[in-house]
């Protein structure tokens, strides 16, 4: 992970970026050159080439696969514990002195397959993490001095002067100066917030087109941008420790088959069995009871859940997320870019009274003289007037007032397009209506003048997702749980937004930390979360829950690293699935290990109460091992998706 990044070093935050590749983990690329000399060995195998030959490949595929397992397992020795990886490149190294070599190299491969994937999941965690650093800007402006200083050297009480199309470079209050900022970043907003003075403003959110004096009220260490990365170290940490149902037996399960075969070979001997007879007892004893066929009862069904949700748009990291996922209780959802699409939508435009202008022509006004802009409301209201097949007017005289909105002459006409305290100081009874009625269903709401005299408002919001009304109707039904909102919204536009949906749970005005808590307070309540969202500010909440599920369209990077799985097509309607097809996963993985259990225990009382031929144990063990992965490989069928 990323524990000795120190966020306030300039230097380090400022280094430059690469996302690590395959090919530059050594776990991965051990691991492939161990799947590369077992195919290599399988194929010599059947094709009837010397014996010495694949015994060479796969004699190799044990020497890069276990190596390194093998080396832990004995440093774990020291420390007076043992663990399964140890056991299992024993079991392979058994499994060849019996002439089983091709079994053992399927065991190596699976578990350095297994720690290679690992291994890439944290380092891609550690880019992202630096990634997100890199938002604040290295350096910043000293008001009044015009000096450049390094972000990091920032004391609380200066005064930093932000240009438009800037990054804020510290957490801080605005003392001078308007204009709107992007802080998608951090409150996951889909618009733009006008600062004014007094206004409160982050490190790494964006500036708009005025200029900002800003009061430093955090050094770089401790703004909101560096608690996110230091809260996603934290909790990817944390959760790393999170091992599968059959890995947390481990520790028993290799402690008694070692002594046990142990004694079975000591015993005997101790009553005068000969050698030969005491060791091939005890071999058979170690193969018949070795976790293969308990590890592939695992594995196979968690595997091919995994390649099944791959198939229909979600990207699964690991099998333990695939077995936890099957564990939700409670499902918490990010609104901007997760329950809705993330881009801002006209949705209403009312004449105000006295006016006597079409829906059209308010329409075509606006969209002419907002054209220049790069605003997002802007982009709405040029693209609403697109889709009506309006041809827009050229406008001169074109000008952008930080905070206030847009001014420009069209068709001989001087049309105002802002906000309502700048063209609506004053509001008569009748237009304080309109703006109440289209503010309760709008997310943001812009007023048009023409010739200085109001004349509509135009509501704009951002559009739910098709899907999210049954989706979010649905998962308390299959839970029994009701879902609950997460977001940075204020309070009146998250409560607006939830009269459309079955959500009764909301959390507004949320910050990344504040989210963070959210989960945790679930959690410790006993619920296993799963939060779903796509933005920076999610990435903390995503880590810590139970699962994290990001968006793969519109996600960030760091909450697709810091997330469990990904939803690739950004279709929610894939949440309630892939639950639903880690619960049969899970069904599945217990009749295997009911299977698996029922031949362990079986061979194992033949070989101690009666005579167990060693051909007959390997076949038996061999027989439940095929037996319980082809039982697995069910799930990828097309209609275990989704199956309750």
């Amino acid at each position: 992970m990323v524990s000795s990044l120190d966020m306030r070093d300039p230097v380090a935050v400022a280094a430059p970026l690469r996302r690590t590749g395959l090919r530059e983990l050594p776990e991965m690329r051990w691991a492939a050159a161990s799947l590369v000399l077992f195919l290599l060995g399988l194929g010599a195998q059947l094709l009837g080439t010397p014996t010495w030959l694949y015994w060479v490949l796969y004699l190799g595929c044990y020497l890069s696969g276990g190596w390194e397992p093998g080396l832990a397992g004995l440093r774990a020795l020291r420390e007076k514990t043992l663990d399964v990886d140890l056991l299992m490149v024993v079991a392979a190294i058994g499994a060849a002195a019996i002439g089983q070599v091709m079994d053992g190299g399927l065991l190596i491969v699976i578990f350095a397959t297994s720690g290679a994937l690992e291994a890439l999941a944290t380092a891609r965690t550690e880019d992202s993490v630096r990634g997100l650093l890199t938002l604040a800007p290295d350096t910043a402006t000293l008001d009044g001095s015009e000096k450049q200083v390094a972000a990091a050297d920032l004391a609380i009480g200066d005064v930093i002067l932000v240009r438009p199309g800037e990054r804020i470079a510290a957490d801080g209050e605005v003392v001078g100066g308007a204009s709107e900022v992007d802080q998608a970043t951090i409150t996951g907003e889909p618009l733009p917030v006008d600062k004014l003075l007094g206004d409160e403003v982050f490190a790494g959110t964006l500036n708009g087109t005025g200029a900002l004096r800003v009061r430093v009220n955090r050094r770089a260490g401790d703004s909101v941008v560096a608690r996110i990365a230091r809260s996603v170290e934290e909790a990817s940490r944390t959760k790393a420790k999170t091992q599968l149902f059959i890995e947390r037996i481990e520790q028993r399960y290799s402690i008694g088959m070692v002594v046990a075969t142990l004694a079975i070979f000591a015993v005997p001997l101790l009553w005068g069995a000969a050698l030969r007879d005491a060791l091939l007892r005890a071999m058979t004893f170690m193969i018949v009871a070795s976790p293969c066929a308990v590890v592939l009862a695992t594995m196979p069904p968690l595997l091919a859940a995994i390649a099944n949700a791959g198939r229909h748009g979600v990207l699964v990291k690991s099998t333990v997320v695939m077995e936890r996922l099957g564990a939700t209780s409670m499902v918490a959802f990010d609104k901007t870019g997760t329950l809705t699409r993330g881009t801002p939508e006209v949705t209403e435009i009312r004449g105000l009274p006295g006016a006597s202008y079409s829906r059209s022509q308010v329409l075509r006004f606006a969209a002419a003289a907002e054209y220049p802009s790069e605003h997002p409301v802007a982009a709405a209201i040029v693209h609403a007037a697109r889709g009506a097949g309006i041809a827009l007017p050229a406008a001169t005289e074109f000008a952008a007032q930080p905070g206030r909105g847009v001014s420009a002459l069209v068709e001989g006409r001087f049309i105002q397009v802002g906000s309502v305290s700048a063209l609506l100081p004053v509001r008569e009874p009748e237009v304080a209506i309109v703006l109440e009625q289209v503010g309760a269903r709008a997310g943001s709401v812009v007023v048009v003048c023409c010739e200085s005299r109001p004349v509509a408002i135009i509501g704009v919001t951002d559009q739910l997702r098709p899907e999210t009304p049954e989706v979010v109707r649905a998962l308390p039904e299959s839970l029994g749980t009701p879902t609950i909102l997460l977001t940075g919204d204020s309070r009146r536009s998250a409560e607006q937004f939830v009269e459309q949906l079955a959500i009764t749970e909301v959390r507004a005005g949320l910050l990344p930390e504040d989210k963070l808590r959210v989960v945790r307070e679930l959690t410790a309540n006993g619920q296993r979360v799963t939060m779903v969202g796509d933005g920076i500010n999610d990435a903390p909440a995503l880590a810590a829950a139970h699962v994290g599920i990001a968006m793969g369209a519109a996600g960030s990077d760091l909450a697709l690293e810091a997330a469990d799985a990904v939803i690739v097509r950004d279709d929610l309607n894939t949440v309630a699935s892939v639950i639903a097809l880690s619960r049969r996963a899970a069904r599945v993985v217990t009749a295997n290990l009911v299977i698996a259990g029922v031949f362990i225990v079986g061979l194992v009382v033949w070989d101690l109460v009666g005579d167990l031929p060693l051909p007959l144990g390997v076949a038996g063990h061999e027989g439940s091992t095929v037996l319980v992965g082809l039982n697995g490989l069910r799930l990828l069928r097309r209609r275990a998706w989704g199956a309750q």
